[in-house]
């Protein structure tokens, strides 16, 4: 188990599903058409692979098997079953009437994974994906991931609120995790976002700096 705080892993999730949800219910439905840094997926299917991850998990009965910064280590680009995933989403998204109704999901299901993770007495466990992990543990990878696509899904909706800070810094944590040491302090907390998971390319200089760690570049896809 991490050292997490239970309340500040909550209070970035609360932020940044906060932040989703202010995006998505201010534009028309036109946008949801819209491309995010997703590649092949529109502002339509990231809110509906979004939703899909708003969920806590069933109790565990064993020890953590991982935690915030472990769980994302097998999660790089093209990994496999992903493009399948990513046709099962869009296949689901479009079958939704209006966007609105989508919304309307959305916004159900995110309040229900925050009272679930607020009913939490931070000590518990979940099954997730075969793991054992805290609940605080993985309160922090949805935050993490919120934070990132919140960057996605507004790269055509600006101008548009950037993501919460509690999340941007959750992410830089992971990140640094991932790596297994700090990355560069030149980077602000969107730019670690974005470049090390691979949405921003690294530039010479960034090569530079990181020396052979660049090669680990994405750290998480």
């Amino acid at each position: 188990m991490s050292d997490l705080s239970s309340t500040d892993v909550l209070r970035a999730l609360e932020d940044a599903y906060g932040a989703t949800t202010t995006v998505v219910v201010a534009i028309p439905e036109r946008n949801f058409d819209l491309p995010t840094r997703c590649q092949g997926w529109t502002v339509r299917d990231l809110l509906f692979h979004q939703l899909l991850d708003a969920a806590l998990a069933t109790p565990a009965h064993r020890p953590p098997t991982t935690d915030f910064v472990d769980y994302w280590r097998d999660f790089k680009p093209g990994m496999p079953g992903s493009e399948e995933h990513a046709d099962f989403v869009r296949k689901c998204a479009a079958a939704f009437s209006s966007a609105s109704v989508l919304v309307a999901l959305w916004m159900h299901t995110s309040q229900a994974a925050l009272h679930a993770a607020s009913e939490s007495d931070g000590g518990e466990c979940v099954e997730t994906q075969g793991l054992s992990i805290a609940v605080p543990d993985l309160v922090a990878t949805l935050a993490v991931e919120a934070g990132i696509h919140h960057l996605d899904l507004t790269v055509e909706l600006t101008p548009l609120a950037e993501p919460p800070w509690s999340a941007l810094r959750l992410v830089r944590r992971t990140l640094d995790g991932l790596l297994r040491m700090p990355l560069p302090s030149s980077w602000d907390d969107r730019v670690c976002a974005l470049k090390g998971t691979g949405r921003l390319p690294l530039g010479a200089e960034d090569c530079e700096v990181l020396g052979g760690l660049a090669a680990s570049f994405p750290l998480l896809g």
